[in-house]
């Protein structure tokens, strides 16, 4: 079975440090260690992490370098998140936000998992992100929260 290929933002990184999102946090890792899963990282999330506490950041320390790939913030990706914001589907004000999105729909990630339920796991936002992805001839993207992807050992 093939890697499912997953862009996450810096909230999952985070919630391996907080009591409401640990447990679901921990067990995406723990699959990404595992192989199920091959991580999509951009330097946006690499400069988000870096003022985080050093328990967070030791989380991307403990994956394994065959289970991550390095996705670019190019051009095409800040004019797609650009798009986002053009079509509200985002504010200025919320740009990092769109550029996770926009990063992981170039990518071709196979899914999105974020703890940001207020600008990125959110059914409206998740239609207006596909409806700009649809104009621009981008597919559909899939945005998640940790929760929503079990342990791996579904039956």
């Amino acid at each position: 079975m093939r890697a499912i290929r997953v862009y996450v933002d810096t909230s999952v990184f985070g919630g391996t440090d907080d009591i409401e999102f640990a447990e679901a946090s921990r067990s995406f890792f723990r699959q990404v260690k595992r192989g199920r899963f091959v991580l999509l990282l951009s330097q946006i999330v690499l400069d988000e992490l870096q003022p985080a506490p050093p328990t967070v950041r030791q989380v991307l320390e403990t994956l394994p370098a065959e289970h991550i790939e390095r996705v670019e913030v190019t051009m095409e990706v800040m004019a797609l998140a650009d798009a986002y914001i053009a079509a509200r589907a985002l504010t200025e004000a919320s740009r990092e936000d769109a550029m996770h999105v926009a990063v992981a729909t170039v990518a071709r990630a196979n899914l999105v998992l974020s703890w940001n339920f207020k600008h990125i796991v959110n059914f409206q936002r998740i239609q207006n992100f596909n409806s700009v992805n649809l104009a621009n001839n981008y597919g559909l993207i899939d945005i998640r929260s940790p929760l929503e992807i079990g342990d791996g050992n579904e039956d």
